[in-house]
């Protein structure tokens, strides 16, 4: 669910960025047009802006049926018709806080379901060990009675006397020998309690595993969207330079290209950023309950 809320936010920014990149296309093989007008630049540099419009406008049309197929995708999750249309709310530029290691260990050590399951499987083993032992003991069973004992449903009979009585049995069963049925069933249930104390172990340690490496990816991801917002921010400062540059006949077409493509990958790889985050920080969560 979580993996597919926030990749059709992704490719919601992803088909923004791609328009965006259209456009930029546009408006370059139109300055192209009106350069080779004024017989400043060569008929080259429009075929290589009519390429680029071409491109732009093929990966518009991919991203956006893309887009459609991620919603979709969460649709089939969440209503029962899937054409009904939605809208979601974009959080990917606020990413959540991430707490200190020492404390989100803390909460995944109380809140992990797996440790709790593996650790009532072995309360239950050792209480099964507990009651095959308990075979070696003697056993003193009492049964009391309290009724009619007659052949007719009265408190009376015809003679006056009570038909309403109690009784009462006592059984002791001392164990002397049973064929080694009773220790079987002791050795039955520890070898049931070791498999649990390995089990717990297992669970333990996979835990504390998953634990390292789900909090290792959150970190990772989160250190590292500033850093794409950067590249980010610097490839769009840097198509307008090399935009200036070649309205001045200082920069040539393919730089120009090369530029509103490494714009376009950015923006795509730093949304992809944002929505790894998420992702992470939901992985780490099955581990320690919201926070």
């Amino acid at each position: 669910m979580v993996q597919s809320f926030y990749g059709l936010l992704a490719a919601q920014e992803k088909t923004l960025n791609t328009a965006r990149a259209t456009d930029e296309a546009q408006h370059f093989l139109d300055l192209s047009k009106k350069l080779e007008a004024g017989g400043e630049v060569a008929h080259s540099d429009v075929i290589k802006a009519q390429i680029q419009a071409n491109d732009a406008q093929r990966q518009l049309q991919d991203t956006k049926l893309a887009e459609q197929n991620a919603r979709l995708a969460l649709a089939v999750l969440l209503f029962p018709n899937f054409f009904q249309d939605f809208a979601l709310v974009n959080d990917l530029s606020a990413p959540p806080a991430l707490p200190a290691q020492s404390q989100v260990e803390q909460m995944a050590m109380t809140n992990n379901p797996e440790l709790h399951a593996a650790l009532s499987a072995l309360m239950v083993a050792n209480n099964e060990v507990t009651v095959a032992r308990a075979g070696h003991l003697p056993t003193i069973t009492v049964d009391m009675f309290y009724g009619i004992d007659a052949n007719q449903f009265a408190t009376e009979d015809r003679n006056g006397l009570r038909n309403l009585g109690y009784a009462g049995a006592a059984t002791l069963n001392i164990p002397i020998f049973s064929w080694g049925a009773t220790q079987s069933k002791v050795k039955q249930a520890e070898l049931q309690r070791h498999q649990a104390q390995v089990e717990l172990s297992a669970a333990q340690r996979q835990a504390l595993a998953d634990f390292q490496s789900f909090y290792a990816e959150a970190h990772t991801a989160l250190g590292q969207i500033d850093t794409l917002r950067s590249s980010a921010d610097l490839a769009a400062e840097s198509l307008r330079l090399t935009n200036l540059r070649y309205q001045a006949g200082e920069a040539t077409a393919l730089e120009v290209v090369d530029a509103q493509n490494t714009l376009t990958l950015a923006r795509n790889v730093y949304h992809d950023g944002e929505a790894r985050y998420r992702l992470a920080l939901a992985n780490l969560q099955t581990l320690t309950g919201t926070f």
